[in-house]
This record gives structure tokens, sequence and C-alpha cells, in this order.
């Protein structure tokens, strides 16, 4: 009699990384959970005792991203770096991260869920989530330049914290588009030519206290 075999082992940090670029390539929509399971080589029942649903997987999947290439975001929130150099190695970094071949292009926390069903509204929370972390800390960047004296007194964090990040999404769209990195570097230095302007309206209005002259005697 012939003995029923146990159901296939398979690797989970395997799977989880070809989930994470499928979502990456085709978004939260497109990759339907028939799709997940072919390509991660996992029946239905392992797939649900494994991840529970296919929400619970994205969730999971947003996390690993983040935790390896979303960590191209992470210099701005390291208050050692000087703002202006942390502003500028984020956008870099991740100019270089979004064009790199041997993953798909853009940024999965941009591209993933930008639109969908009404009912996905949750996925684009949590992306949306993710997005305005990085916005709050090149805010933060910003006003610690501004209490420093870098930038001029004038400038409002919120508002120029939306210049960068609007830019830094933008380069998804860009990477996908095919446009190189030589273009995106050379259009980072032209962005960050904004923040120089805002330094540099500073210190031309910067009113430089004239010594005092000793009284006639």
């Amino acid at each position: 009699m012939a003995r029923t075999g146990r159901p296939r082992e398979f690797d989970r940090d395997t799977a989880v990384q070809t989930a994470l670029r499928l979502f990456w390539e085709h978004g939260y929509d497109a990759t339907s959970l028939g799709k997940l399971r072919a390509e991660m080589k996992i029946s239905s029942a392992s797939f649900y005792a494994a991840f529970g649903s296919k929400e619970a997987l994205f969730d999971e999947i947003v996390s690993t991203y983040a935790a390896s290439f979303g960590r191209v975001t992470d210099a701005v929130g390291q208050e050692s770096l000087p703002p202006r150099d942390a502003v500028e190695q984020v956008l870099r970094a991740s100019a270089r991260m979004q064009t790199d071949r041997s993953h798909p292009s853009g940024c999965l926390v941009v591209l993933a869920a930008a639109v969908g069903a009404d009912d996905h509204s949750t996925v684009r929370a949590l992306l949306a989530d993710h997005r305005a972390v990085v916005r709050r800390n090149v805010a933060a960047c910003v006003r610690r330049a501004v209490a420093t004296g870098e930038l001029s007194p004038a400038t409002d964090p919120d508002s120029m914290s939306v210049v960068f990040t609007g830019f830094l999404w933008g380069l998804s769209i860009e990477s996908r588009d095919g446009t190189q990195l030589e273009s995106l570097e050379a259009a980072i230095t032209q962005l960050m030519q904004v923040w120089d302007a805002a330094r540099m309206w500073n210190a031309a209005h910067t009113v430089t206290a004239e010594p005092a002259h000793a009284p006639a005697g």
C-alpha cells in the first residue's frame, strides 16, 4: 500500500524574497494569490498556514523591504549627519538603488499600491505611513539646519521636506521609464541648489554687528 507523503517543505526565506520581487515588479493588485503560490512553489494550505493571507504576507514583505533595500532612506534619521549631507545622501543612494538592474526598478513603497481597489485601503495606508516617516525625517533635517543658522529662519520645514520627498517618490517613475542614473544624479545636483539658495539667502541677510566705538575722551 502506498503511503501518503508529507506536504513538501519549502524555504520560507526564499519564498518571501520571491514574493517581494513579485509585489515590487507588479504591485499589490496585479500580484494574485495564484501567481504568488506558483512562483513561491507553495500549496494553498501551506501558504495560509505560513502567512495567513495575501495582505498579511504583504505586510511582512514591506517590513523585509524596509530592513534591506529601503534602508537607503536611513540617513535622514541620523542626527549625527549634517542635515544637507543627509538629504543628499538619501537622494543619491535611492537613485542608485532604484536603477539597479539586479532587482525591479523603482521603490516598492511608492509603486506597489499607488492605486487599487477600495478594499485595499489598508495596504495603501501602510505604504503611506512608511513614506510619512521619511517625510518627517527630512523635515527634521530642515529644522536642524534652521536651528543652527544654516538655513533662513523663514524656511518652512514641512513644505521644504515635500520638495525633496516629492522628488524622491518621482525617482520611481523615472527609473521605471528607463531614465539613466547619470541623468538622475545630475537632477539631484540641480535640486540641492534649492537648499543652497536658502542657505545663501540666510548668509546675505545676516547682520554683522559693528564693533562699538570707544567714547571720545
